[in-house]
């Protein structure tokens, strides 16, 4: 199993779609909120996505294609 923590920017179509549920249930990856900001039409999450390198990567690619901007978080950060 691979564990990996990213952040994940959601713009104003986004913001209000529940992207994180839907990723747990349409592959096989465990998801856990480290830290979320919401603002009017943006928001902001730390998350930590465990599974096989394969469901991570399918899992990461579709809620890009959901309008979410994935960035990596460096492995110094403390969230």
């Amino acid at each position: 199993m691979t564990t990996r923590r990213v952040y994940l920017t959601y713009n104003e179509e986004s913001v209000t779609k529940p992207l994180i549920y839907l990723m747990g249930q349409k592959f096989d990856v465990i998801t856990n909120v480290r830290i979320a900001s919401i603002k009017g039409d943006m928001g902001l999450v730390a998350l930590q996505v465990d599974g096989e390198e394969a469901e991570l990567e399918a899992a990461l690619a579709w809620i890009t294609s959901e309008g979410v901007t994935v960035e990596p978080i460096a492995k110094g950060d403390a969230v």
